[in-house]
């Protein structure tokens, strides 16, 4: 029972993971120091999508899943969990790359965003 529990912990981690690394730009507004945790993390996470890689966390959840005598799964977590809900159909290369550009779209939207409303507060 603790293993199910360990993996679907790590699901919640690898799905506050990618929510934070897509929108967490918008804490640097109140926060700026935020930024030191959330770059890393966006480009991370576009770096995945762009190179195709899988994240550790993935092998972390396939790992407390078969100690708990479940299946694992192949692929990312994007293509097992996120991907049926959104898409019918499988990961490809291309859709896993047009997913980091969005990734890559929405973080610089939201730091344009910072920086013009940062510059704003400069000039006061």
């Amino acid at each position: 029972m603790i293993y199910r529990i360990l993996a679907d912990l790590t699901v919640l981690l690898h799905l506050s993971f990618i929510v934070f690394a897509l929108l967490g730009g918008i804490f640097v507004l109140w926060y700026r120091y935020a930024a030191l945790l959330h770059l890393p993390a966006g480009i991370w996470v576009v770096l995945i999508s762009f190179k195709g890689w899988i994240c550790p966390l993935t092998p972390l959840e396939n790992h407390w899943r078969q100690a708990a005598g479940l299946e694992g799964y192949e692929g990312g977590f994007v293509e097992h969990y996120v991907l049926p809900v959104i898409y019918p159909v499988g990961l490809t290369p291309s859709l896993q790359v047009s997913l980091g550009f969005i990734a890559l779209a929405i973080n610089v939207t939201i730091y344009s965003i910072v920086i013009v409303r940062l510059s704003k507060g400069a000039d006061r």
